[in-house]
């Protein structure tokens, strides 16, 4: 297999501090304490501080993805007041677990300033709901304040909070805009039911003011865990097949939560997008919204936290959208720019080839043709660091331009969740992973 060069291979974090620390004073362990409760300095930002008791070798953690999704366009119908008055309450699904968390919170689409005036994390009480488990609701900070102001295009990360988060778990992210925000960067196919209640509820621990469900993430784009243990951050970029607009709604299986399931030890970060291009951004009448790979690969990828390797499913829709792409050849080198630009950080790139997609639409001839030289180039080498042939894993034998039936969910286009498990499982763990170290201690 090809590996980034080593010149490529840059250092993602800073140096580990020394594995031996002398024994603390008095004074020190009062500073470390201080650092735990997050105030918001850089030092605060890096992480909790452990306060080493002997000469021993202490405990080396780092932050590290354990979910995100990418904002992907302006909530509609939100231009005017934003959700003003209303609670969000986001439910999202770790891959991996820590002792310590933190939130991003996102107004990339937004055109005014958005204030939230209170935010908090829990662990769910049960799978979906919208109540909290027993002494796990959090009150988040920023910088030390309870109200942050994020400016149009911005995006602001929470002040670490002790919290035991398992991996497979659903937490609760709720945020509170007392004045108007205008448009809502949101997440529209999340798969998963989240709420809404009018008034501040980010402390109710009880579920019953939500009362409103909405198949939206609203703001929020990731969730951060310090863990001693995890080896870093995998990013699935892609489109509507990895976001997994066809998986069980509610259940997490997407291509990419069976993926977790297969790397014990690493976050798995879906950075899909229904729709998503290689090449061109823009969807439903806005050139802003659903910005194209290129475009969003330095905030959807190489900004994620602790990120090791990428997995890359697109140009399905370079194909298929309008205006269609007819030359393999722009999307294949739109590929390899992705390619470089994550290898300059260092970054390991797995590819996939382009499932079939006969039957959907009005699907003909020319856009077969281009689907399959762009698979020619994938499978030849010279674009991905390795590639994960999910053409071959979802095709039909005796008719390989379509989907297998018990693959497709109907629409001749999209995995159902036996096909997204099929996925995940023709994904090289060892490909993926096995040439990287454990990351250190930012």
């Amino acid at each position: 297999m090809n590996r980034p060069s080593p010149a490529a291979r840059q250092p993602l974090v800073r140096s580990a501090l020394p594995a031996v620390l002398t024994a603390l004073t008095a004074a020190a362990a009062v500073v470390a304490a201080v650092l735990l409760t997050g105030t918001g300095s850089p030092r605060a930002q890096a992480g909790p501080s452990a306060v080493a008791r002997s000469a021993a070798p202490a405990l080396v953690g780092h932050w590290v993805g354990s979910w995100a999704a990418s904002p992907a366009g302006a909530e509609p119908g939100t231009a005017v007041r934003g959700l003003a008055g209303r609670s969000v309450r986001n439910v999202v699904h770790t891959s991996i677990g820590g002792t310590s968390a933190r939130i991003q919170f996102s107004n990339l689409f937004g055109t005014r300033p958005l204030t939230i005036g209170h935010a908090s994390l829990a662990l769910a009480a049960a799978p979906g709901s919208p109540a909290a488990a027993p002494g796990t609701l959090r009150r988040l900070a920023f910088g030390g304040r309870q109200q942050v102001t994020i400016p149009p295009g911005q995006a602001v990360v929470s002040d670490p909070v002790r919290l035991d988060v398992p991996r497979a778990a659903d937490v609760l992210v709720s945020t509170y805009s007392p004045t108007p925000g205008g448009p809502v960067t949101f997440h529209p196919h999340a798969r998963q039911t989240n709420y809404l209640a009018s008034g501040d509820h980010t402390q109710d621990a009880g579920g019953a003011a939500f009362a409103v469900r909405t198949p939206y993430w609203r703001y929020v784009t990731a969730l951060d865990v310090w863990s001693t243990s995890a080896r870093g951050a995998v990013v699935a970029l892609g489109d509507s097949i990895t976001d997994g607009v066809t998986a069980t709604f509610g259940a997490d299986r997407r291509w990419t939560d069976d993926l977790a399931a297969q790397l014990p030890g690493y976050g798995v970060l879906n950075e899909g997008i229904s729709g998503n291009r290689v090449l061109l951004g823009g969807m439903g009448g806005s050139a802003a919204d659903n910005p194209s790979a290129l475009d969003r690969l330095d905030r959807d990828v190489l900004s994620r936290t602790g990120v090791r390797a990428v997995v890359v499913e697109l140009g399905i829709n370079d194909i298929l959208r309008s205006p269609q792409q007819l030359d393999p050849a722009r999307i294949v080198d739109g590929l390899r720019e992705l390619v470089h630009r994550a290898h300059v950080r260092g970054l390991r790139v797995i590819g996939s080839t382009l499932s079939p997609f006969g039957g959907h639409g009005n699907v003909g001839a020319e856009q077969e043709r281009v689907r399959q030289e762009v698979n020619a180039a994938v499978r030849a080498g010279g674009v991905f660091d390795d590639v994960v042939d999910f053409d071959v894993v979802l095709r039909d034998p005796g008719n390989p331009q379509r989907l297998l039936a018990a693959y497709d969910c109907g629409d001749h286009l999209h995995p159902n969740d036996a096909g997204y498990r099929a996925m995940a499982g023709a994904v090289d763990a060892g490909a993926l992973t096995g040439w990287l170290s454990p990351l250190t201690r930012p």
